[in-house]
């Protein structure tokens, strides 16, 4: 339950205690759960766990840090993933650089973030586009933003049923209406999908393959564990 939960508050930004409460589980109950995770119930002491990353892992998640420092966690999971560096997901490598001190913790040093992107120099240079959910009445809509990257003004946002590519088109254009002499660069963060990729229709392919090589690093993970406890008994 504490991976289901947990996969699903990074697949779709949920809140963990809305997903608990749509599951009829009290936030108290969840928590314990999440505190002993990890635990057995005989002896209550820590115990390799099947999915539990590697050295090697860990240590591919640092030192791929060191090679893109400007990114976040979530988009350094979803790069590894797609060039086939470590299948780890977005909660695991928060964990690692966080125990290897290369994130949260303040080093009281000018910060280098935005240094390697050129910031826009007046509005309506840049645009972001931003999807999210939202919860009205016990139904998913999608809240679209799209924000000026100079001024911060949000430019235009709508709410939809949909999100397909026609959808975010249309929400594009009538943003695009509103200020006809502008032509500004579409900057997307969308799960980390390239927009040219989502442009294409590929992002369901490219999370498919995703989930796919995550469970697959579980299942070796499983095999190479239970084969070493087979050594230790023999």
């Amino acid at each position: 339950m504490v991976d289901y939960v947990r996969r699903w508050n990074e697949r779709a930004e949920i809140p963990a205690r809305e997903l608990t409460g749509w599951l009829g589980i009290t936030s108290s109950k969840f928590h314990d759960w999440r505190r002993r995770y990890g635990k057995v119930n005989e002896h209550n002491a820590w115990i390799p766990r099947d999915w539990w990353l590697e050295d090697w892992e860990k240590q591919a998640i640092i030192r791929f840090s060191f090679e893109y420092p400007l990114e976040g966690y979530r988009r350094l999971a979803f790069m590894m993933l797609d060039r086939d560096v470590a299948a780890v997901s977005p909660s695991s490598v928060y964990r690692v650089l966080k125990s290897a001190g290369r994130i949260g913790r303040s080093t009281n040093k000018p910060s280098n973030k935005g240094t390697g992107f050129h910031q826009p120099r007046k509005a309506h240079e840049h645009w972001h586009i931003d999807i999210s959910y939202i919860n009205i009445h016990g139904t998913f809509y999608y809240l679209t933003t799209i924000l000026d990257g100079y001024s911060r003004y949000i430019a235009h946002w709508e709410i939809r049923r949909s999100m397909t590519e026609q959808d975010e088109l249309v929400v594009l254009q009538r943003a695009k209406e509103k200020f006809p002499d502008e032509t500004p660069r579409i900057i997307s963060d969308n799960g980390y999908v390239a927009p040219a990729d989502k442009l294409a229709g590929r992002e369901i392919e490219i999370f498919a393959t995703r989930d796919r090589k995550l469970a697959e690093a579980r299942q070796q993970r499983k095999e190479q564990r239970e084969a070493a406890r087979l050594r230790t008994v023999a």
